[in-house]
């Protein structure tokens, strides 16, 4: 693990369009951008066999430890904003997942399978030498944070899901299921006969690119996920995802298996949802009656070790208002966790 100590006011500097970043550029001077619990935070390498996963650290490492996971095609910046409004008793690690942010790309002709980003995780916490710790994750990263919690219970004394259940949900036809597997495997080889270079873009352009792409996300919360999303080149701002990651084979559950994995958790459980997010029944326009299955599965099977707050806010709302969740965050880190072992 190679760890490196960057104090927030490195990271200042006044780059060419007002709230907009490239690779290690943040914003202007006179807005902030870094405010890390110590006034600093650790830049975190783990080495892997296809080359590092890259993480941010915010805390003591004697803290209790909080690894938070970011959404499909974000990065481990997701969090700047809720972190420094957390309980300052935590180690709170935030990683890029393979292929996302400053983490490597996994090798040449290797698909992203969702297991990977679960190992991903397994691999960070074997490095940390953490036995039990926190999980947070924000969509994507929910559902890998749920999937680890059904593999590895023990290893879990909480859990947080922003704008995620904790699972991705199948395609109730088998038919669309089989096609959203075929469709992984041509994806991913349409990509290798390509070989496109990845495509250099003004920072403007950049940026209103990421934002067309998430109508969640404020412009702010755009160039913060661009810091970390981006690297500058002679030619322009290329992005660091790996192509690949968009034909990723997704474990999905129908909601018979969720019911059954729920019994496994032996956590307490906090999910937070957005009223203008993804993940409110009434709003969603398909399959709204298997989110509204899950949700009660969970108050269900784990009852009052389960708290579901929907508060006021976008799929993004960790990133864009983060004062509306850290509160409830805060009181769920720092309450006792009472529940017995299963």
């Amino acid at each position: 693990m190679v760890v490196r100590i960057r104090p927030a006011e490195e990271l200042w500097a006044i780059n060419k369009i007002r709230g907009t970043y490239s690779e290690h550029v943040a914003l202007s001077r006179d807005i902030p951008c870094e405010r890390s619990i110590l006034g600093m935070f650790s830049e975190v390498k783990f080495p892997v066999p296809w080359g590092h996963l890259a993480a941010k650290a915010w805390g003591s490492s004697g803290g209790h430890p909080v690894l938070c996971l970011h959404g499909w095609l974000d990065n481990a910046n997701t969090f700047d904003k809720l972190i420094p409004l957390l309980p300052r008793g935590c180690y709170y690690v935030a990683m890029d997942f393979s292929g996302h942010g400053l983490s490597s790309h996994r090798p040449a002709g290797c698909p992203y399978h969702f297991l990977d980003y679960v190992s991903d995780v397994r691999r960070v916490a074997a490095a940390l030498q953490w036995r039990r710790f926190t999980l947070m994750g924000h969509s994507m990263g929910g559902a890998v944070a749920g999937m680890f919690c059904f593999l590895y219970p023990e290893m879990v004394d909480k859990l947080i899901l922003l704008e995620n259940l904790g699972f991705l949900l199948a395609p109730e036809d088998t038919e669309a299921w089989l096609e959203s597997k075929r469709l992984v495997i041509d994806r991913l080889l349409s990509l290798e006969a390509k070989q496109q270079t990845p495509r250099a873009r003004s920072p403007e352009a950049a940026l209103q690119r990421l934002l067309e792409a998430n109508r969640h996300l404020t412009a702010e919360g755009g160039a913060i996920l661009l810091q970390r999303g981006a690297t500058e080149t002679p030619t322009g701002l290329v992005y660091n995802r790996d192509m690949r990651v968009r034909t990723q084979s997704r474990e999905s559950f129908t909601v018979e298996q969720c019911v059954k994995l729920l019994q496994k958790i032996q956590d307490r459980v906090l999910i937070i949802v957005a009223q203008d997010g993804l993940l409110v029944p009434y709003k969603l326009d398909t399959r709204n009656h298997l989110v509204k299955d899950v949700r009660e599965a969970f108050e269900s099977t784990l009852k009052e070790h389960n708290q579901l707050i929907e508060v006021p806010g976008s799929h993004f709302v960790h990133l864009n208002k983060p004062e509306v969740v850290s509160g409830i965050i805060s009181n769920f880190l720092t309450a006792q966790n009472t529940r017995a072992r299963l």
